[in-house]
């Protein structure tokens, strides 16, 4: 079942567009978000919680438009950054405090057992955490108010390879009773290991929106890894995008050149057009 429609998401600034981005989660299903850097999908992300404003487009939780019911679909989603980044020097316990607040529906056994799962001492500040804690306090807010979907940008960045593997293992426990997992991530193995579903985006467009088993199928060579494909695929798309920008300039200067011949026609006539005047002058005269 459905449970987020992104239905032709756009978003422009000066020098890059979200183009109509469209895809699906499900309930009960991890789907891995893929890309590389300034691909779209922090925009993406950022987008679907309303932290920026889309140019247009429609965004469906629970099948209700997150427009006009916000504050209510909020209450079942777990969001997280990758860090924590705001009050620096207040105590862990005083942000959870803060956090608590926000949610009817706070779990205070949830959020004791991923305190402990993560080892979070709640007598320190973000300022004495090292990055990969800071990661694991903002997991542990998203994780600690029964959301139905969690929406994680980068949530395994800066995490060592043990605490990423107690992540993933956590991802397919959540998994199993049914919540849906959407993570972006730079980490290829991370998505071998736990997605079922892919989402991959190229220059601001959805290359891809499959099962991670179709996505092989129609992407990978045999002996390819998925990260060995994806690799392969960016090329070909910077190619892509090097060739699209190349016709572009062509079609820019070409028009340039039309329009320069265009006014030179029009300069050329008005020319014609006062030597007749001035004769018809003299001749009349």
């Amino acid at each position: 079942m459905s449970i987020v429609e992104i239905q032709n998401l756009v978003k422009e600034y000066p020098a890059f567009r979200l183009d109509d981005v469209s895809f699906r989660l499900e309930a009960g299903r991890i789907t891995g978000f893929i890309g590389r850097n300034g691909a779209g999908k922090t925009t993406t992300i950022k987008s679907m919680l309303n932290l920026i404003h889309p140019t247009s487009g429609e965004i469906i939780y629970f099948g209700k438009p997150f427009a006009g019911n916000e504050s209510e679909i909020k209450q079942r989603i777990g969001y997280s950054t990758g860090i924590v980044n705001w009050y620096p020097r207040k105590k862990i316990r005083t942000l959870v405090d803060i956090a608590r607040g926000f949610y009817s529906n706070w779990d205070e056994s949830a959020y004791r057992k991923y305190q402990t799962m993560f080892g979070i001492d709640e007598e320190k500040t973000p300022l004495q955490l090292s990055e990969g804690m800071k990661v694991k306090v903002n997991l542990l807010l998203a994780l600690s108010h029964r959301a139905e979907i969690l929406i994680l940008d980068e949530p395994t960045s800066g995490l060592d390879p043990f605490s990423r593997g107690e992540l993933l293992e956590l991802f397919r426990e959540l998994k199993s009773s049914g919540t849906a997992i959407f993570f972006s991530t730079h980490i290829i193995s991370d998505i071998e290991k736990c997605a079922d579903d892919i989402v991959y985006i190229s220059g601001g467009r959805i290359i891809a929106a499959l099962s991670k088993q179709a996505f092989v199928d129609k992407f990978s060579v045999c002996g390819e890894t998925l990260e060995e494909t994806f690799l392969r695929l960016e090329r070909d798309n910077r190619h892509i995008d090097l060739a699209r920008d190349n016709r572009h300039a062509d079609i820019e200067r070409d028009n340039r050149h039309a329009d320069m011949e265009r006014d030179n026609r029009h300069t050329d006539m008005e020319r014609d057009n006062r030597h007749t005047d001035m004769e018809r002058g003299g001749k009349n005269g």
